[in-house]
């Protein structure tokens, strides 16, 4: 099992219903609905464009799945979740909005939010002791991805390549696309997210989610408030 520290509005927030519309999932219980109909497209290419977003859920990365270090207790992790939420302050996105980022479509926000990058920043190293190091398997497959120097190290340190200076809050909408599909699947997002592309959103909790074995659809496994003394929602 692997664990991932993610930010992700409330399971019946209307862009969360939007965005589980558009995967075909939900990882907060798991539902399974139909893909979006994108004219135009070759047969079986929305289900492989939308099928790594699906698998890990709507959500941004703030602390990449990891294995827990030994001697961690689960409890232990959502404990640690629910206090650090209650201390820290809901951090208000003014303008979220739909971008390609390379080869994939993401959320992100318009101007960088230096409040936003710096709680991400503590929450990568205050889990890290919950985190057990990488498998080498793990480590080549990152490598295979193609890693700038500071990125390798990031890697071996963090676990994750993108921390720190190489981190970008992104909510990804899509995997790979190629370029010949580009221009059909960015007017297909900007209709189906019209109400939220170029809008504020509240980052006000902090999610838990698991990966009960490798490959599987991630879930939402419990949820902390952000400035919330009380335990989060399952």
């Amino acid at each position: 099992m692997r664990y991932a520290i993610y930010a992700t509005p409330a399971a019946d927030h209307p862009l969360t219903r939007a965005a589980t519309s558009w995967l075909g999932r939900d990882a907060f219980d798991g539902a399974v609905g139909p893909l979006p109909s994108i004219e135009g497209l070759a047969a079986g290419s929305i289900e492989e464009y939308l099928a790594d977003p699906a698998r890990y859920g709507f959500h941004a990365t703030l602390k990449a799945p990891f294995t827990l270090a030994e001697g961690s207790d689960p409890a232990e992790l959502v404990a640690a979740i629910d206090a650090f939420a209650a201390i820290s302050a809901p951090i208000l996105l003014p303008e979220l909005v739909i971008r390609r980022l390379g080869r994939f479509f993401a959320f992100v926000p318009n101007e960088p939010v230096r409040a936003l990058d710096d709680w991400v920043a503590e929450i990568v190293t205050h889990f890290e002791p919950f985190r057990a190091p990488l498998s080498e398997a793990d480590i080549a497959r990152r490598k295979a991805a193609g890693l700038t120097l500071a990125e390798e190290n990031n890697l071996l340190r963090w676990g994750y390549p993108y921390v720190f200076d190489a981190f970008r809050f992104h909510m990804s909408l899509t995997g790979r696309v190629p370029k010949e599909d580009m221009e059909r699947v960015d007017q297909a997002l900007r209709a189906h997210f019209a109400a939220f592309d170029g809008r504020p959103l509240l980052i006000d909790r902090l999610a838990l989610f698991i990966e009960p074995e490798r490959g599987a659809p991630f879930l939402v496994h419990h949820v902390g408030l952000l400035g919330k003394a009380g335990p989060g929602e399952g």
